[in-house]
């Protein structure tokens, strides 16, 4: 159990609730004292989870003993997380056994036949390090010869560190989005393998090169960003709008990542003119 990590994600999901959200009848009646922060009172998710005030002020301050299935439920629905912050949740609590090197098994065969399959959309597949593990010819084409680097720079964290300024930028107001969606997909992750030093010298890596992961990470998000609005500037093909889908892989711990464009428009030509290219 980790009661500080713990305390945090707590305290962070209670912020980040806003008191609309939420059954009117649960909150105490306006006008007793005045909201100071936007998000839910303590008192107001004990309420909601059916326990004392006093113990849920321990579990925030780090104090309490491990919660039970039957607290975390409780909290799980009062605090309204997904799927993803509830499993996040119960491992912070102990409730689930960290991770072993077993649970990472090779990339399976029909993942690399689903790459192979996409033709010309361009695709690769990355490990919970966010390692990229393969690849189709689509993506080579569009981004960078993952084979000529060497494995440890063949991850999407290094990779962007090293072009996003040259080659990558994001829409007005999305700006620092990509770098909030791996700071949320590595927080699951280092819960998961707590021991993994190479995982933890990544975070400080990008933690130190950018501060919206920084930020991200301290906001202790586990809601990943499935899609993602980005400008690709490809040196033959110039300016592309794209989207960047990543779906995990049911029945293992692969996400695949693609790069699609609007039907119909000059991206999507460029990207078929690259995908017939590459075959």
């Amino acid at each position: 159990m980790s009661r500080g990590e713990l305390a945090d994600f707590l305290r962070r999901r209670r912020e980040a609730l806003r008191p609309d959200q939420v059954p009117a009848a649960a909150t105490h009646p306006p006008g007793r004292r005045a909201r100071r922060t936007p998000g839910l009172r303590r008192e107001e998710v004990a309420d909601l989870a059916g326990m004392s005030v006093s113990y849920y002020e321990r579990l925030e301050q780090a104090r309490a003993p491990r919660p039970s299935p039957e607290v975390l439920a409780a909290l799980g629905t009062a605090l309204r997380l997904t799927a993803a912050e509830r499993e996040h949740l119960a491992r912070l609590a102990g409730q689930v056994p960290p991770g072993t090197d077993a649970d990472r098994g090779p990339v399976p065969g029909e993942a690399q036949r689903l790459l192979d399959r996409l033709g010309s959309i361009p695709a690769y597949l990355v490990d919970e390090r966010q390692s990229i593990v393969a690849w189709n010819d689509a993506a080579a084409a569009l981004i960078i010869d993952f084979g000529l680097l060497p494995v440890d720079e063949r991850n999407t964290v290094r990779l962007s560190i090293r072009l996003c300024d040259a080659r990558w930028s994001a829409p007005a107001g999305e700006e620092g989005e990509f770098a909030r969606q791996i700071a949320a997909q590595l927080r699951a992750t280092s819960v998961r393998y707590p021991t993994d030093r190479a995982l933890g010298e990544l975070i400080n890596e990008f933690a130190a090169h950018s501060p919206d992961f920084a930020a991200g990470w301290r906001d202790h998000n586990v809601r990943p960003i499935t899609t993602l609005r980005k400008y690709l500037h490809h040196p033959e093909l110039g300016r592309l709008e794209l989207d960047c889908q990543t779906l995990l892989l049911p029945g293992t711990n692969v996400q695949v990542v693609m790069y699609t464009a609007e039907p119909g428009s000059p991206s999507a030509a460029a990207l078929a003119r690259l995908g017939a290219r590459s075959e």
